[in-house]
């Protein structure tokens, strides 16, 4: 266990940001695999609903550094362009 105050401070913050970098991968990946499964069904317009809601998490994961804004230009592109 941490002695110092501020080692138990840090832990704490860790344990924040790992379950909000939890909750953003998760959410990332199943919006994902739901526009693929839903392309592959042949449910385009569908997949074309949920893009929007795709790239407002993906930009929010890369501005809060889950990922890098390369990886969430280059999965919004491979998307869009899966879908159309």
């Amino acid at each position: 266990m941490p002695i110092t105050k501020s080692a138990q401070k840090s832990i704490r913050q860790d344990e924040k940001r790992r379950t909000l970098n939890r909750m953003y991968k998760k959410k990332m990946k199943d919006l994902i695999k739901k526009v693929r499964t839903l392309v592959e069904e042949g449910k385009k317009e569908e997949a074309k609903v949920l893009l929007p809601q795709i790239y407002k998490v993906l930009d929010k994961s890369a501005k809060t550094n889950v990922i890098k804004k390369n990886t969430a230009s280059r999965k919004k592109s491979r998307l869009t362009k899966l879908v159309s």
